[in-house]
């Protein structure tokens, strides 16, 4: 089968192509696993951490990508839960406990960093981890689901916000989009105010139905509740937390974040930025409970993913143009069938 490797870590700046494209054998299913063949996988800000080391594979050579979409064609002496044909999905919890914070659990297995993902024409998954596509997708559509919405979800989750709290997002690409519709459907009284460096992001946010967009550096018309933070610099945070209203909790929603930029913490005033009970929380990784929920609750909001889709060779061009911030919704990697289905 055809895949894109990653055998180094590298930085995009001085390796545009950090990925090769390879002939490598179709992997086989454990007795607990299912063999996908895969139709489409996004492409994720966490590759990015991954390429450039701050969130390591454990091994390389390693397949990337954990936004993946395809259909069964071999199931383990083990699976119940699918049938080869079925139409199914796995996001970044490639395995862990099974129990309530199985996403911060020494055993947590994440695809495509600890386990090879779906930048390939074939991947296998444990049957507990992998999810039924919703019929009110494409395939290309859901890919983002499965990471950008299930995480933007538990993020969305872990703001505490109630309808008619006003909530911020700082960063507007693949999951910042999802998280706007999403918080439309759950709380329909919330303005939702978007911050971004792009006009263009602004742009879209404003045509998803935010009610203010502005610049990462603007103070919005009011403070906010809460403010989910999906951005990979440590700049945005500090205005964030401008921005909230007294007991106002920013959520970063990343799995790392960016060195560039991260002197500016000591710039950190205490009586500005963190006084009168405001509150900093992570979201660190997803659950299998996250996904499947999100899943259906897209279907139910009519959630509709805006992604750019690239052929599988074209992952390096994919993954530099997400480098570079020229993102309008979310990016994916078209493999194999037609991703229409």
């Amino acid at each position: 089968m055809k895949a894109m490797l990653l055998k180094r870590v590298v930085s995009l700046r001085d390796n545009p192509e950090p990925l090769t494209l390879e002939d490598v054998p179709v992997p086989e299913p454990a007795p607990d696993e299912v063999l996908i063949q895969i139709s489409a996988c996004g492409v994720c800000h966490t590759e990015l951490d991954e390429i450039e080391g701050r969130t390591p594979p454990s091994v390389l050579p390693m397949i990337p990508g954990h936004e993946v979409v395809g259909r069964v064609t071999e199931k383990g002496d083990r699976v119940t839960r699918h049938e080869v044909g079925d139409r199914v999905g796995v996001g970044w919890i490639f395995k862990s406990t099974g129990n309530d914070n199985e996403n911060i659990s020494d055993d947590f297995v994440a695809t495509g960093r600890d386990a090879n993902g779906g930048y390939a024409e074939y991947m296998t998954a444990h049957e507990r981890y992998t999810y039924r596509i919703p019929d009110c997708f494409t395939d290309y559509e859901a890919a983002p689901l499965l990471c950008a919405g299930g995480v933007g979800y538990r993020a969305l989750k872990l703001t505490n916000i109630l309808d008619g709290d006003i909530l911020g997002l700082t960063g507007f690409g693949g999951s910042g989009h999802l998280v706007l519709q999403l918080a439309r459907h759950l709380y329909p009284k919330s303005p939702t105010y978007v911050f971004a460096r792009s006009a263009e992001e602004r742009k879209f946010a404003l045509e998803l139905g935010a009610a203010w967009a502005g610049d990462t550096s603007d103070r919005p018309p009011q403070p906010l509740h809460a403010i989910i933070d999906t951005t990979p610099a440590w700049r945005p945070v500090l205005a964030a937390l401008k921005c909230l209203r007294p007991g106002g909790r920013l959520v970063i929603n990343a799995i790392r974040k960016e060195n560039t930029d991260s002197a500016l913490m000591a710039e950190i005033d205490y009586a500005e930025h963190l006084w009168q009970e405001k509150e900093l929380k992570t979201v660190a990784n997803v659950t299998s409970q996250d996904i499947g929920a999100f899943l259906d609750i897209a279907a139910e909001a009519g959630i509709r993913p805006e992604v750019q889709v690239y052929p599988l060779e074209e992952a390096n061009r994919a993954l530099c143009e997400l480098h570079s911030g020229h993102v309008r919704g979310a990016k994916v990697l078209a493999i194999g069938q037609s991703g229409t289905g």
